[in-house]
Parts: C-alpha cells; structure tokens; sequence
C-alpha cells in the first residue's frame, strides 16, 4: 500500500520516522491551546482535545491520499492571527473566527480538486511569500517573549520596550531564559524532539522556582474533554453586535479570510517543497510526488479542525526531521496520527506546562522561521523593500493581517515605481486593492 521498498525504505525506518515526528511536533499539543485560550473565551481542554484529533485525522488523510511523511497539526502564527489578531485584535467573536477557517478549508478543498490552488500560489511574489514566514517568525517570537515575562513596556523597564531584570521577583522569566538554553543546547546536538523535550525539562525547572503549579487532583492519565462542535456564527459576517448589516463588518470578514487563507497557503507550499526537496519525493520534472493529494489532506483537515474547534490545519515543517531519519511513505505519517490520538489521555499533564515552559518554544520556532530571509534579494529593492515592510509590520503592530496587507500594498508601489508593472501578479493587484479598502474603511468609520 505504501511501497515502502520502493522508496528504499524499510517497516522498521517508518516506523521510526513517524515517532520522531511526533516528538519533534508534539508541543503543538501544549502550544495551541496556550495560544488559542488566551483571552479569548476557548476552555482549554476543549481545544487541547480539538488539537489532537484534527492532528490525527488530518495526517491520516495525507497518509492515504498523498502517501507522503509529513503530519499535519493546527498551525502557529495562524492561531496567533486568530487570537491576538481576530479575537483581541479586531473584537471578533472566536465563533467567528472559526467561520473563517471553515469557509478557507471549504474553498481550499475545491480549489486543490481543480488544481487551481497551486497556479494561485505560483502567481503569488516569492519574496512575499518568504517575507510572510520570516515575519510570523518574528511575530511568534514577540509573543513567546511577552508570555514569558521577559520582554516588558515602559511600566517595567522605563524605555519603550525592553528586558525584565532576571531575579527571583521574575522568576518565569528566569525559568523561560533557561529552557531557550536547555532548547538551543539540544537542538544544536540534534536531538530528536528537542523543542518538545525543551518544554518538558523547562516545566520540571520550574516546580523549584513556583512557576509550575501541580494541582492536588494532578493524574497523569485521564479521559479528555468534548471538543466543540460545529461552533460557528454565520450570522457574524454579515451583521453586527447589534443586528445590523454592515458592509464594514462584512469587510472586515474579507480581510480576517483571506489572510487565513493565503498564510495557509504559503505555509503548506513551503513545508511540502521542503520536505519533497530532503526526501527526494520528486516527480522526473521536479515536482512533489502527489501534491495534489498533500494540498487536499491540508485542506480537509482544516476543515475538521474547524469543526472541532480549532484554527488552520497545516503541514509542519518538523515532519522533515521524521524524513532525515528515513520516512520516505505515508506509514510514518500513520505513526504519528496514532501517538496524537495516544496523546489525548494525558490531557491534564500537557495542562500544568506553564506559560514560561512554552515560551522557549516559541521564540525558539521564530529562529526556523527567519531561515527564509537568507533567500529574499534585498538588493532588488523592488523585492526587498515590500520584504521588509511585511516583516517589520507583523511584529510591531502586532498583526499578520497588516503585516501581508502593507507587504502587498508596498510591493504594488515599488514595482510601479521600479517600472516593473509586468511582474505585478493580477491576483496581487487584487490583494492590494482589497487590503488597501479595507485600511481605507478603518480609517473613515
């Protein structure tokens, strides 16, 4: 089914391969519902049982449909936009935020059945998309250092922005400062699962210093919760708090959409070349072996996670760890599905990690997120100043949306500007004209 010895792998390598994919992406299972939680109205549990099932499910179907080694898991920096973004950022209701990653996933699957997703994805700039990761980089980065305690405003540090002193009175930061050690130190010596295992020595560390709280109910096994189901707010899209149809919220839904959308698919593209590029999972002409199927299984799964409660499903780019140790078929991605479920009666254990046990992870996924920038010609400055604007605006105004809007924007003007109007995408011309009436509306209301 798998044609293991084709691919000149054996049982035994997958089998192998999909545990250490597991390990490498496991923390999303602590991550997301940290992120997802936080402010917003989500019960934890919930959405801790959301994450693993729509995991699970999700790298099931890329197993069968695409026979490929990558696993799939809701993805960071898109629960950070539905998040700090949607929700905090915009005032938008999580069942409205779950409306959106809905209707993505909906459209996603019938574009991937005609293949018209990847000639979007083709007609998209490079450098943008690059730029698109670096700048969630950074942005996740930011968080990781705001949760920990380490990175504070005026109130704390006197300047605009700046480091908290690293005592005992901020003893999270110092815990959080140790497992960025303990993380570094295990990733450089590549071992397997070092983020997850990073979050898990940083959580012992903290018992000592208070920072991880082990409730008197602790138990390491239990039955996880309900995931929500099917909880969505159609009406939000059109209507307003008050009942009222408003183009400007029906705008606002445009916006919150699309930036799902395309970050969706910059990540999943991304992931996928990279690890057909390690595995050699190529076609004679270059292409991924059956990217098609990958792109479906993306699609599908958000649109489980969705259902269940949880944002964007997307492919991980820690799957290629499972690829360097020998993953070649969809028997690894089964593997992994299968520790996700596994993974699910240990609910309460993945619950006591503290803010400052994930908080490494964090920062420390921002770092493999900047390895795109290296590719990004900042020479061109046609191509690197959008670059550096969508970089620079995701972090500091603390939004991927205006982060992709301004990048866009920006592009269409240096290339005006440069008299390169004909590497001007159309589907770019019409991002810049959306992004452009949206910031137009928010300034007139």
């Amino acid at each position: 089914m798998f044609k293991i010895k084709e691919r000149g792998s054996t049982t035994s390598r997958e089998v192998v391969a999909g545990i250490t994919t597991f390990l490498a992406m496991a923390y999303i299972l602590a991550l997301n519902p940290s992120i997802l939680c936080d402010g917003t109205g989500m019960e934890w549990g919930r959405v801790f049982t959301a994450t693993g099932i729509s995991a699970a499910f999700a790298t099931l179907v890329m197993a069968f449909c695409a026979n490929l080694p990558v696993a799939l898991a809701p993805g960071l920096g898109l629960n950070a936009f539905f998040t700090y973004t949607v929700v905090l950022g915009m005032g938008c209701s999580w069942q409205l935020a779950l409306t959106a990653v809905l209707l993505e996933g909906i459209l996603f699957i019938i574009l991937s059945i005609f293949g018209i997703r990847e000639a979007i994805i083709k007609s998209i700039p490079a450098s943008l998309k690059k730029a698109v990761s670096v700048g969630i980089g950074l942005f996740i980065a930011l968080i990781g250092l705001h949760n920990a305690g380490i990175s504070m405003g005026p109130e704390a540090t006197g300047t605009f922005v700046g480091f908290v002193n690293f005592n005992m009175q901020n003893a999270a930061a110092l815990v959080a400062v140790l497992g960025l050690i303990i993380t570094i130190i295990l990733f450089i010596c590549k071992v397997p699962g070092a983020i997850l295992l990073g979050i898990l020595l940083t959580t012992l560390i903290g018992i000592p210093f208070g920072v991880t709280k082990i409730p008197e109910n602790f138990s390491v096994f239990s039955i996880p919760k309900a995931p929500y189901f099917c909880s969505f707010d159609f009406k939000g899209i059109l209507f307003d708090s008050a009942g009222h149809a408003s183009g400007l919220v029906f705008g606002k839904f445009l916006v919150i959409f699309f930036t799902f959308l395309f970050t969706d698919m910059f990540d999943t593209l991304g992931t996928l070349m990279g690890v057909a590029e390690q595995g050699n999972l190529k076609d004679k002409d270059g292409n991924i072996i059956n990217a098609k199927g990958a792109l479906l299984s993306d699609a599908v799964g958000t649109v489980a996670g969705a259902c269940l409660g949880t944002s964007t499903v997307t492919s991980f780019v820690e799957s290629s760890s499972g690829v360097a140790a020998g993953g070649r078929t969809g028997l690894s991605s089964v593997v992994t599905a299968g520790l996700f479920l596994l993974a699910l009666f240990f609910n309460d254990f993945f619950a006591i990690i503290p803010s400052a046990a994930t908080a490494p992870a964090l920062i420390f996924v921002g770092y493999l997120m900047m390895k795109s920038v290296t590719a990004i010609d900042f020479a061109d400055p046609t191509e690197g100043i959008p670059a550096f604007i969508t970089i620079m605006v995701m972090p500091f105004s603390y939004s991927i949306s205006k982060g992709i809007a301004w990048g866009i924007i920006s592009y269409v003007i240096a290339k005006t500007a440069g008299r390169k109007v004909k590497d001007i995408p159309v589907v770019t011309w019409i991002l810049a004209a959306i992004f452009l009436a949206d910031i137009i509306f928010e300034a007139v209301k």
